[in-house]
Protein backbone atom coordinates (compact mmCIF):
# COMPACT_ATOMS: atom_id res chain seq x y z
CA UNK A 1 0.00 0.00 0.00
CA UNK A 2 1.30 3.66 -1.05
CA UNK A 3 0.54 6.62 1.21
CA UNK A 4 0.79 10.22 0.30
CA UNK A 5 -0.57 13.21 2.55
CA UNK A 6 -2.37 16.26 0.72
CA UNK A 7 -3.05 19.59 2.07
CA UNK A 8 -7.17 20.79 1.26
CA UNK A 9 -9.03 17.93 2.41
CA UNK A 10 -12.33 18.93 4.04
CA UNK A 11 -14.84 16.71 4.18
CA UNK A 12 -16.57 13.73 2.24
CA UNK A 13 -16.98 15.74 -0.80
CA UNK A 14 -13.15 15.45 -1.30
CA UNK A 15 -13.01 11.79 -0.42
CA UNK A 16 -15.61 11.05 -3.09
CA UNK A 17 -13.81 13.14 -5.58
CA UNK A 18 -10.23 12.00 -4.75
CA UNK A 19 -11.47 8.27 -4.93
CA UNK A 20 -13.81 8.38 -8.25
CA UNK A 21 -10.65 10.36 -9.76
CA UNK A 22 -8.25 7.56 -8.61
CA UNK A 23 -10.46 4.56 -9.80
CA UNK A 24 -10.86 5.93 -12.96
CA UNK A 25 -7.12 5.86 -13.39
CA UNK A 26 -6.74 2.40 -12.09
CA UNK A 27 -6.10 2.92 -8.68
CA UNK A 28 -7.15 0.30 -5.81
CA UNK A 29 -8.30 -0.44 -2.64
CA UNK A 30 -8.36 3.64 -2.27
CA UNK A 31 -8.53 5.01 1.21
CA UNK A 32 -9.11 8.54 2.04
CA UNK A 33 -9.43 10.19 5.32
CA UNK A 34 -10.47 14.24 4.58
CA UNK A 35 -9.46 15.61 7.72
CA UNK A 36 -5.68 14.01 8.08
CA UNK A 37 -5.54 14.68 4.10
CA UNK A 38 -3.97 11.10 3.89
CA UNK A 39 -5.01 8.93 0.56
CA UNK A 40 -3.85 5.16 0.62
CA UNK A 41 -3.84 2.96 -2.62
CA UNK A 42 -2.80 -0.17 -3.93
CA UNK A 43 -2.01 -0.69 -7.77
CA UNK A 44 -1.02 2.78 -8.71
CA UNK A 45 1.92 4.93 -9.85
CA UNK A 46 2.95 7.75 -7.01
CA UNK A 47 4.18 10.20 -9.58
CA UNK A 48 0.48 9.74 -11.05
CA UNK A 49 -1.32 10.12 -8.22
CA UNK A 50 0.27 13.10 -7.13
CA UNK A 51 -0.61 14.91 -10.67
CA UNK A 52 -4.04 13.58 -10.43
CA UNK A 53 -4.48 14.49 -7.00
CA UNK A 54 -2.80 18.28 -7.68
CA UNK A 55 -5.21 18.68 -10.48
CA UNK A 56 -8.35 18.50 -8.26
CA UNK A 57 -6.69 21.17 -5.82
CA UNK A 58 -5.19 18.36 -3.33
CA UNK A 59 -1.58 19.11 -3.82
CA UNK A 60 1.20 17.03 -2.09
CA UNK A 61 2.39 18.63 1.45
CA UNK A 62 5.35 20.27 1.33
CA UNK A 63 5.49 21.06 -2.27
CA UNK A 64 5.53 24.44 -3.26
CA UNK A 65 1.82 23.67 -5.03
CA UNK A 66 0.75 23.31 -1.46
CA UNK A 67 1.17 27.03 -0.85
CA UNK A 68 -1.11 27.75 -3.74
CA UNK A 69 -3.97 29.70 -3.68
CA UNK A 70 -5.05 28.48 -7.16
CA UNK A 71 -5.31 25.31 -5.77
CA UNK A 72 -6.83 25.72 -2.74
CA UNK A 73 -9.62 27.60 -5.04
CA UNK A 74 -9.87 24.37 -7.07
CA UNK A 75 -10.07 22.17 -4.24
CA UNK A 76 -13.57 24.21 -3.27
CA UNK A 77 -14.68 23.34 -6.49
CA UNK A 78 -13.54 19.21 -6.51
CA UNK A 79 -15.47 19.37 -3.18
CA UNK A 80 -18.53 20.95 -4.39
CA UNK A 81 -18.66 18.44 -7.13
CA UNK A 82 -18.01 15.28 -5.01
CA UNK A 83 -20.67 16.41 -2.40
CA UNK A 84 -23.41 16.21 -5.78
CA UNK A 85 -22.44 12.77 -6.78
Amino acid sequence: MQTIKVVNMKCGGCEKTVTTALEKEGFTNISVKAPEGIISFDDGNMEKAEKILSKLGYPKEGTPEAESVLKKAKSYASCAIGKMK
